[in-house]
């Protein structure tokens, strides 16, 4: 049998502890580090270390679904 394809959802820098944590609670998902080039203001190519949930593809895009409402509603549109 094949394994089955995991897909990432990269956590943007600044994202709340508690988001992700109501994620690690609420889907079967498994949370890792992500190399990632950045380019923005003064980190042009500045790679850094950030955190990504990965799972399923069913299940990611349920936790991208979530994550979206999850900012939305921490930034108060």
């Amino acid at each position: 049998m094949e394994d089955e394809q995991l897909y990432d959802l990269v956590f943007p820098p600044g994202t709340p502890r508690t988001i992700i944590r109501d994620i690690m609670n609420k889907f079967d998902i498994e949370l890792v580090d992500r190399e990632e080039q950045l380019s923005f203001a003064n980190m042009d190519s500045d790679t850094r270390n950030l955190i990504a949930a990965r799972g399923k593809k069913d299940v990611m895009l349920e936790v991208e679904k979530y994550f979206k409402a999850q900012i939305q509603e921490f930034i108060g549109d």
